[in-house]
């Protein structure tokens, strides 16, 4: 998955800064040029990447609720005020050392 949303990314200008694929969600820390919304983006990387896992691995979407790999809803948050890059990347990064503990509530205590 990682390796696919990386292509994803590259073929649509999209730069990755930090990127944490896990079993149940993936994390994307991105930046893209304006002609694009937050929406289209996140679009791009559910269909594509799905379209790409069910054409390799037909047999993927007999396993999944309903035959859908993605849920429909997504959070976004964009850098600015007092979440800066560094705190967002970190976050990322602390979510890979340390899958088991809840870092959610942790983004904004800084």
């Amino acid at each position: 998955m990682r390796e696919l949303l990386l292509e994803i990314a590259e073929s649509y200008d999209i730069t990755v800064d930090e990127l944490e694929v896990s079993a149940d969600h993936v994390h994307i820390f991105c930046s893209f040029p304006p002609k694009l919304s937050i929406t289209q983006v996140v679009t791009r990387f559910k269909s594509l990447s799905a379209r790409a896992i069910f054409r390799e691995q037909p047999q993927v979407k007999r396993h999944l609720w309903g035959g859908e790999s993605w849920e429909d809803g997504y959070f976004a948050r964009t850098v600015g005020d007092k979440v800066t890059a560094e705190i967002i990347k970190r976050y990322i990064q602390n979510h890979r050392d340390d899958k088991d503990e809840d870092l959610q509530l942790k983004l904004f205590d800084q």
